[in-house]
């Protein structure tokens, strides 16, 4: 009775988690505000839906991978949304990076429906997200996780249920929180060292060979190096992660001074024209608003 899978968002990050879905056999209907963007995923052999209202008519299993909060709510919620037909059954499985609280609310809508909801946000950019080597946060019951298992198998390297629903929207912003501060951790110490004559790359490597790496600095060297165009994260994205992160802190009082430094610091790059640029060109913005240049070495 229900073919398909639905996939709504193809954005950077859903674009690849639903061709992984398309290439590992599965019958996957999608949708995507920009029309454009369903077309490599229809050369791919899915289906294009144009409402997300269409979807649940035609799958058990929907997946949405959106923006923000905002677009989460118009996709499930709006005059076209998913919830404004039948979903009764239905196991919507919520990817975006959402504030808890509205994951909790779009639960309580699903269920209102008798359907059934989880909130999975992932760790991992561009690559993984096309390689399925992600990470999956799952916040909702196990039945529903186990209902949902084999489809977050294709699109993951590791499943972790958090807790109850909400749980995997907070697991997200908590592994946000010391990747946001780190870079701007590292913009100051690149900064520091290239003021005093060493070289970027140099650092860079050192770093990444030390406790002082992150995982994720190894495939950013080239891009702070070469000053690429290619996003894996972008600002805007930061911005936002890092907005409800400080307002996760604000409600259980505790103090974030750290990531009110790194957040000021990504709105100033922002300001500066970089809101579509990968987080780590808060590197290249300090080192230049401090009068260096990268492209001098």
């Amino acid at each position: 009775m229900f073919p398909q899978i639905g996939f709504l968002g193809l954005g950077k990050m859903g674009s690849g988690m639903a061709a992984r879905l398309v290439e590992a056999g599965h019958n996957v209907i999608v949708w995507n505000r920009t029309r454009a963007k369903c077309d490599p995923l229809h050369e791919l052999g899915a289906t294009v839906a144009t409402v997300p209202r269409e979807i649940p008519a035609r799958t058990e299993i929907i997946i949405s991978m959106l923006y923000d909060d905002y677009s989460v709510e118009e996709v499930f919620n709006g005059p076209d949304g998913l919830l404004s037909v039948p979903v009764e059954g239905r196991l919507f499985i919520e990817m975006s990076t959402l504030r808890p609280e509205k994951a909790k609310a779009i639960a309580r809508s699903c269920g209102e429906q008798g359907a059934e909801f989880i909130d999975v946000p992932v760790s991992g950019t561009v690559g993984p997200a096309r390689s399925g080597k992600l990470m999956a946060l799952v916040g909702g019951s196990e039945s529903n996780l186990e209902r949902a298992r084999p489809i977050l198998e294709d699109m993951t390297r590791r499943i972790v249920h958090a807790g109850p629903v909400g749980s995997g929207s907070l697991l997200k912003l908590v592994l946000n929180l010391p990747l946001a501060v780190y870079w701007q951790s590292l913009a100051e110490a690149i900064a520091m060292g290239h003021a005093g004559g060493l070289e970027i790359e140099t650092m860079l490597n050192v770093i990444n060979d030390s406790g002082g790496g992150l995982s994720a600095l190894s495939h950013k060297i080239s891009m702070i190096v070469e000053n690429s165009e290619n996003v894996a994260f972008d600002m805007k994205t930061m911005i936002k992660d890092s907005q409800n992160i400080l307002a996760k802190g604000a409600e259980y009082d505790i103090p974030m001074p750290a990531m009110s430094v790194a957040l000021d610091s990504y709105n100033a790059d922002h300001s500066a024209g970089l809101g579509d640029a990968d987080a780590v060109a808060i590197v290249r913005f300090l080192l230049e608003s401090v009068g260096s240049s990268l492209l001098e070495d």
